[in-house]
């Protein structure tokens, strides 16, 4: 595939105008899916399949287009040429932009990281046996990325890795549920199936009349699967510079130093565990490591270089959106199997979902808790609790109360497919709470 982009850009590019700049972005996969249901295979087949987008630059103007490709050369070059076509059509009709960004030419990049991963053809045999006894649900998707980035004044990106998950539910009589996700680079059996067992023993827990409990503050685990949501709060309008510039950001008390985190919690982005690139659609590298939150405190942001030139502060070459691509967040002392006894009373979480800003500015997220959420008494889960509510601060969650993380971290990657199998995903601990706001 390497091959077959450069091919493809030498003949786009050579027929770029003296007042244009062309940009192209190459994604695609070879991946193995196989879906679950009731613990047995109900479809599997093999996905290979190959993105390619133009980016036009002209008379500062900007125009983009996408299109899936055959893999055919004579085919793909000719719908490529006719896409430029259309684009140099549209692009009459758009406005001038005064803070386009021309791509810079700079050192050309060939990252290629190989995973050991579970072969095509023996993939359900690891799978399946542990899966007896229970009703699993879920998606196995592994195998290789790709993506690619080129400008017409000569540079050119590639990078591709191998990776995995298990994005699966266990499912009980009842219809009780419990959510995890098993996901890497090199496959590991014991650890798969340690995690699977562990999965099913919280199955049995569901088996419990749940509880209701009052909405209040409650001492509080929340499992690296819960906050990884929580950081992925960061991303929308958090360390976004331009969101930061434009005053709706989640960031600008710990920006203005008006408030200011746990000293237990940093963040920062670091692409050297090779599952994302680190060049940007517009073919910018960022460093491969970049602290942001450093023991509570703000020390980046992530700035894009059309942040750079409406803003004039100096790019670390973020995405366009300037949202969290790498991110990792610092462990702590506590240990896994100390957890419930460290609770005593409290709530133990397992996951978070639909959380979304209740009061961006103030930095108050509100979500719901779901599945496998449990009341603990004397270090022991008593029983799971019916879903509810939560309304609280960043500044509360990774700050004030924030005793403690784990000293383990835990990859909860991007499943999503829509446009491709996504790469990447978040690193992170568990946390514990001294108090969490739980509302109705």
């Amino acid at each position: 595939m390497n091959k077959y982009f450069s091919i493809l850009n030498n003949n786009l590019f050579s027929l770029a105008r003296k007042d244009e700049v062309l940009i192209t972005n190459f994604s695609g996969e070879s991946s193995q899916f196989i879906r679950f249901n009731n613990a047995k295979i109900r479809q599997t087949g093999i996905v290979d399949d190959i993105n390619f987008s133009i980016t036009l630059i002209s008379n500062n103007r900007k125009c983009s287009v996408s299109m899936t490709l055959k893999g055919l050369e004579l085919d793909d070059k000719m719908l490529i040429e006719s896409y430029l076509n259309k684009l140099r059509e549209d692009i009459k009709n758009i406005p001038e932009d005064p803070f386009v960004v021309l791509p810079n030419f700079t050192n050309s990049t060939n990252e290629k990281y190989k995973g050991d991963l579970l072969s095509f053809e023996n993939a359900a045999d690891h799978l399946t046996p542990i899966m007896n006894g229970v009703d699993l649900t879920g998606i196995w998707a592994s195998g290789k990325i790709f993506l690619g980035n080129a400008n017409s004044l000569g540079l050119e990106h590639w990078f591709e890795t191998e990776t995995f998950s298990l994005d699966y539910s266990l499912i009980n009589p009842s219809r009780k549920m419990v959510k995890a996700c098993y996901a890497g680079t090199n496959w590991d059996q014991d650890n798969y199936e340690k995690y699977i067992i562990d999965s099913k023993k919280k199955l049995q827990l569901m088996d419990k009349d749940p509880v209701s409990i009052k909405p209040g503050e409650y001492r509080t685990y929340i499992e690296p699967m819960g906050v990884s949501d929580l950081i992925d709060m960061f991303s929308w309008g958090g360390v976004s510079e331009a969101s930061i510039q434009q005053g709706d950001s989640s960031l600008i008390k710990l920006k203005n130093l008006e408030k200011k985190l746990s000293p237990c919690f940093s963040l920062m982005e670091d692409f050297s565990n090779g599952t994302v690139p680190r060049f940007n659609g517009m073919g910018e590298i960022a460093p491969e490591k970049l602290p942001l939150i450093v023991a509570g405190s703000l020390k980046n942001t992530l700035v894009s270089t059309r942040t750079e030139k409406e803003y004039n502060i100096k790019s670390n070459f973020a995405s366009s959106d300037e949202g969290l691509r790498s991110p990792i967040m610092s462990t702590g002392n506590l240990k896994e199997e100390e957890i419930l006894s460290k609770i005593d009373k409290g709530v133990y979480l397992s996951n978070l979902h639909y959380l979304n800003w209740s009061d961006k500015i103030g930095g108050r997220v509100t979500g719901m808790t779901r599945y496998a959420c449990f009341w603990v008494e004397n270090g022991e889960i008593v029983s799971p609790i019916e879903n509810m509510r939560f309304d609280d601060t960043i500044y509360n969650i990774f700050g004030n109360n924030l005793e403690d993380s784990t000293n383990q971290l835990h990859l909860i990657p991007n499943v999503g497919t829509y446009d491709g199998r996504n790469s990447g995903g978040i690193y992170c601990p568990g946390i514990m709470l001294s108090k969490f706001s739980l509302t109705l």
